[in-house]
């Protein structure tokens, strides 16, 4: 289900209703700073990266460092808009495939 639009909807979806409707201030994303496609999912999904904590954990017998992301209250909305954008129909071809990259449209934001 990774990269699938139903993928991105239910993530959408999460996020809508932790700022619209429970009012979270921030929502975070950690991962394995060695995970290159987690890493890229986050900033892909509109969140920034805030930094790595080094050994933040053992796995495994082994440290591990967490890449760390956030996406603030304040930026939902902008990021809100980026989803409702690329989850419209239009946004797709017949073929299904995407004419605006979700990911181009989220780090336009941060540029």
């Amino acid at each position: 289900m990774q990269r699938t639009p139903a993928a991105t909807e239910a993530l959408y979806l999460l996020m809508r209703q932790a700022f619209d409707d429970l009012g979270y201030r921030r929502l975070e994303w950690k991962c394995n700073a060695l995970n290159k496609k987690s890493r890229a999912a986050a900033l892909r999904l509109g969140f920034a990266f805030e930094g790595v904590f080094f050994r933040h954990m053992i796995v495994d017998g082994r440290n591990r460092d967490s890449a760390w992301f956030s996406l603030l209250a304040e930026e939902w909305p902008a990021v809100r808009g980026c989803f409702e954008t690329w989850l419209d129909p239009a946004n797709f071809n017949d073929a299904g495939n995407q004419n605006q990259s979700l990911g181009a449209m989220t780090q336009s934001l941060r540029a």
